[in-house]
């Protein structure tokens, strides 16, 4: 049986990591690798990447008690931001106990495009191609034989005509990626397909490139809370839910607050992207493409209630085109150590339990800001990041967090100033003692 999560943030590293072992999360291998803090090797860098001098680290945390479709999930997350794991933790401990998160997702298959110009008959082409459907979803299979063997492979292809300052035709090709993000298999089937569509169109190729706007990869997370969750007094839960319901209303009307709102988001979906190995960059780019599809930038996400009931209702839709499988995901022990840690899952769980985790940070982003303010869960954490920068030893960073709360002032130059009368009275101190000694 699972022990208790409580007080886990206040434990030492060490008790922390002899409770995960306790409960059994990982293998052993992956175990030892936590132990061990193994990184990503020099050698294997160097093979990663170009001009490597050394590698790089971030703070590797987890949030446990994850609750997604019934399963319950201990995620990990590398961020420096702080507050963020704490957030995330405090939100996904209250959803827990309301039902946790419901999530689907709607299709999984990435979009790729061929761009054709100088075209002289485009609405011609368009029938031509078109007709020769069957048989180019067959020619992108046969250049990546290995999907359809998986399982997967080219699906559906459609042709649009785009004008502007210059007049395309473009083909855009939909494929079931499976376990993998899928760019190079995009990229190959694309390239393949150019001298057909060059042929049936009697125009020129400009590029074939997988899109990163994963409109064919909508994963949705939703959660219900009843009022009682958000405080025990009953008039005070119902007006949290009411100003949550405003903020969301803010953020799907304004986009300077939507900007804010969506970067509350990607907190925690970043932070689990990175810790599985997957490009991040390539989420967010595609997520604040659909977060403007209606013409206006928006929030993702959207709170609603019900008052018969009493419930706050959360539920966040975005493109979340994930992978479990390919690029340097089996070749770094942290990202390896993630997927161990949660569970292995397969490509579409584990989208599911990223956008979960989306709206988590959402819901305790919103919580705060409509109740206490943001800047209050922030402080402690924001002052012990001072207090290291300000010079501070582990043994002087409770104390010089607890001065800095106390005064109210959070900056460098504070922090700095209080250190140093910290020094001068322990050398008081020491005269002292040597005096009467």
């Amino acid at each position: 049986m699972k022990k208790n999560w409580n007080g886990f943030a206040k434990k030492s590293i060490q008790e922390r990591l002899e409770f995960v072992k306790s409960q059994a999360l990982t293998s052993m291998e992956a175990q030892e690798s936590l132990e061990q803090n193994e990184n990503l090797s020099i050698a294997v860098a160097d093979q990663l990447s170009e001009n490597v001098v050394g590698t790089f680290s971030l703070p590797y945390s987890v949030v446990p008690e994850v609750l997604v479709n019934g399963q319950e999930y201990t995620v990990p997350y590398v961020t420096e931001e702080p507050s963020v794991v704490a957030a995330a933790s405090f939100a996904s401990k209250i959803i827990k106990r309301a039902g946790g998160f419901t999530a689907q997702v709607h299709q999984r298959q990435m979009i790729g495009q061929v761009a054709l110009y100088q075209v002289p008959d485009r609405d011609k082409a368009c029938q031509a191609i078109l007709s020769q459907k069957a048989e180019l979803l067959e020619q992108a299979n046969q250049a990546y034989p290995s999907i359809v063997k998986r399982g997967g492979g080219a699906r559906e292809l459609k042709v649009e005509k785009i004008s502007g300052e210059a007049d395309f035709l473009v083909v855009y090709l939909h494929v079931d990626t499976q376990e993998a993000m899928g760019a190079n298999m995009l990229n190959t089937m694309l390239e393949a397909l150019k001298p057909s569509l060059e042929a049936l169109s009697q125009g020129q190729s400009l590029m074939g490139i997988l899109s990163n706007y994963a409109t064919d990869s909508l994963v949705t997370a939703t959660c219900r809370i009843a009022f009682r969750y958000l405080s025990r007094q009953k008039d005070e839960a119902r007006e949290l839910a009411e100003k949550m319901v405003l903020a969301s209303h803010f953020a799907q009307a304004d986009p300077y607050r939507a900007t804010t709102h969506n970067k509350g988001i990607f907190n925690g979906i970043d932070a689990l992207l990175i810790a599985t190995g997957n490009d991040w960059r390539a989420i967010e780019a595609g997520a604040h493409a659909y977060a403007s599809h209606d013409g206006a930038y928006r929030g993702l996400s959207r709170w609603m209630m019900n008052l018969e009931t009493e419930e706050l209702i959360g539920e966040l839709t975005m493109p979340m085109p994930v992978a479990t499988k390919g690029g340097s995901i089996g070749l770094n022990p942290r990202v390896v150590l993630s997927h161990d840690l949660l569970g292995h899952p397969s490509a579409k769980e584990l989208a599911q339990i990223i956008v979960s985790i989306g709206l988590a940070q959402n819901f305790a982003a919103l919580k705060a800001l409509v109740s206490t303010g943001i800047q209050h869960g922030h402080m402690k954490l924001q002052a012990k990041s001072l207090a290291l920068l300000a010079g501070a030893t582990e043994a002087e960073v409770p104390k010089l967090v607890e001065s800095l709360i106390a005064e109210k002032t959070f900056n460098l130059e504070k922090a700095q100033i209080l250190l140093k009368n910290f020094d001068h009275k322990k050398k008081l101190r020491l005269i002292q003692s040597e005096f009467f000694v």
